[in-house]
């Protein structure tokens, strides 16, 4: 087992301690305590982290970690495993892998719990594998978990270049569903459709809801993956059929639904649903992680639904990663390295 150091450099969002959080700009490289794993923990010495709307949620103060979690950022981890808990039967020093944490990724070392571990795909580097495990586990949990989408369904995805979009096109494709996206440029409709929608709708400039009905032949979709919350919720309604499946997985304009028509839910027989990740159980994660391996791995393998990277920042630079995740200017994954 390889000498370990006492400390390490991670990034720090409370302003040394002794505040909550805020802008960008808090974010700053500090130094603390190398952790200890746990029983059913691995130890990973990180060479690259997914910066994710989480993070920029719980640095802000509006996602406070859950119980017994780092409070450092970072949900998602790419490298080698240093150390591992006594419970751990499947992974061993030397191991290249990646993993959902409850936190922490940001610094030069971090905790997983095994069973929210995973060895790196076939072909894979640090970079890409750390990619993976926040968008394909939500996304995997929602759409083909409580959204239920089948082969020869079709489903509706909004903010199609995030990081969430990215992979909802490719996986919904893989598995055989028509696809549908929003996007809010002419180039980012580009991307949808490059990375295999069936079409791709600028919201900023055409009703996306009056664009699905035509779409469809006035039928609608069977699901819809919605991360925008209130301004949407009615004209969702709206874009599904019958028995169709509304999933939510994010608010980020707002979570008050106003003055909405409830109708269609029992006139269509809609299910409207939705979940979060990062409170789930390590069993519930761990189940997900098997899925992913056994369905989802060999694709990745064979080079299909990559993760796409769309900007890399030295560790260092955090803040500057915050700051384009915040201007919504991306298209894939802004990620984050210790090089």
């Amino acid at each position: 087992m390889p000498s370990l150091p006492a400390e390490m450099t991670l990034i720090d969002h409370t302003q040394g301690g002794t505040g909550k959080g805020g802008g960008p700009e808090v974010l700053a490289a500090a130094r603390g305590p190398v952790p200890s794993p746990a029983g059913d923990e691995v130890l990973i010495r990180t060479q690259a982290v997914g910066v994710n709307r989480p993070d920029v949620a719980q640095r802000n103060g509006s996602y406070p970690p859950p119980p017994g979690a780092s409070p450092v950022l970072g949900l998602e981890c790419a490298g080698e495993v240093v150390a591992v808990g006594a419970a751990v039967k499947r992974f061993r020093v030397g191991d290249k892998v990646c993993a959902l944490t409850n936190g922490g990724a940001y610094a030069e070392y971090c905790v997983a719990p095994e069973a929210q571990t995973l060895p790196w795909p076939a072909g894979f580097d640090a970079l890409h594998a750390a990619a993976l495990p926040e968008t394909y586990f939500t996304v995997w949990a929602n759409v083909f978990g409580h959204g239920r989408l089948a082969a020869g369904e079709s489903i509706l995805i909004h903010g199609g270049t995030s990081g969430i979009g990215v992979t909802a096109i490719q996986l919904a494709k893989a598995f055989g569903a028509t696809v549908y996206a929003t996007a809010g440029s002419a180039e980012k409709v580009a991307a949808c459709l490059e990375l295999g929608a069936d079409a791709a709708i600028d919201y900023k400039a055409e009703d996306f809801a009056e664009r699905i009905k035509a779409l469809t032949g006035g039928k609608g979709v069977d699901v819809v993956l919605d991360m925008v919350g209130a301004p949407y919720f009615t004209k969702n309604l709206r874009c599904l059929k019958l028995d169709g499946r509304l999933v939510m997985i994010a608010f980020l304009n707002g979570h008050v639904a106003e003055q909405v028509d409830l109708r269609p839910i029992m006139v269509k027989r809609l299910t409207v649903t939705g979940s979060t990740m990062r409170p789930r159980s390590t069993a519930q994660k761990g189940e997900i992680a098997q899925a992913l391996e056994a369905k989802v791995w060999p694709l990745l393998a064979q080079g299909q639904a990559a993760p796409r990277i769309f900007r890399t920042f030295p560790l260092a630079q955090a803040a500057e990663a915050h700051r384009l995740m915040e201007s919504s200017a991306h298209i894939g994954k802004i990620m984050l390295t210790m090089g």
